[in-house]
């Protein structure tokens, strides 16, 4: 794991397991933070991690995103070539990313219970959030997706892409894949957490 260091959040994100990361206000509790979150996370895996002892490998300093909440940097790790199994593991775990976040989104009522996270936005208005992330994030990671290309099209251009060789694109790809499944399973436990 590796910290994105803020000037007002720090992230704790698993390197090789996209989707698990968690923000505090200092190291300490970004890992703190990211341990009490592994379980929810085994959940969407649907087996238990392997972790054994965690082992930092280094930090990046965080930006503006970082302290809007949101994991924004990538490190010298990410620009390293991953080999084809490890890279179709990790798309492999987003695509269970997306599962669970639909899955989630089906249980859930249309009205969430209003608070401080998310803006007090409902059910319907997240999905929408996440579906147009998706869609922004595509060039990013060396993919354009049209306008109005519907959800199950979008992801499959994504996925088409993520399995493919490497192209050309501003975001590395092992940075890509956890930061799209980081959104995806983030707003999944803001809709569990606010559906009561």
């Amino acid at each position: 794991m590796y910290f994105e260091e803020g000037a007002k959040s720090v992230f704790a994100v698993a390197l090789e397991w996209p989707g698990w990361a968690r923000r505090s206000s200092s190291r300490d509790r970004a890992l703190e933070e990211l341990l009490n979150y592994q379980v929810r996370y085994e959940v969407i895996l649907g087996h238990n991690l392997p972790i054994g002892p965690i082992t930092v490998i280094g930090s990046v300093e965080g930006n503006a995103t970082t302290d809007f909440g949101a994991p924004g940097v990538f490190g010298d790790w990410d620009e390293k070539t991953i080999t084809t199994n490890e890279r179709l593991r990790q798309v492999e775990i987003l695509e269970r990313c997306w599962r669970y976040f639909d899955l989630v989104v089906k249980g859930a009522p249309r009205t969430l219970a209003k608070g401080p996270r998310g803006g007090g936005r409902d059910r319907d208005e997240i999905v929408d959030h996440v579906r147009e992330t998706e869609r922004a994030y595509g060039p990013k990671m060396g993919v354009r997706i049209p306008p109005r290309t519907p959800w199950p099209d979008q992801r499959s251009l994504l996925l088409e892409h993520l399995c493919a060789r490497h192209h050309a694109q501003s975001w590395p790809l092992p940075h890509g894949i956890r930061r799209l499944a980081w959104h995806l399973v983030d707003h999944a436990w803001e809709i569990e957490d606010k559906s009561g």
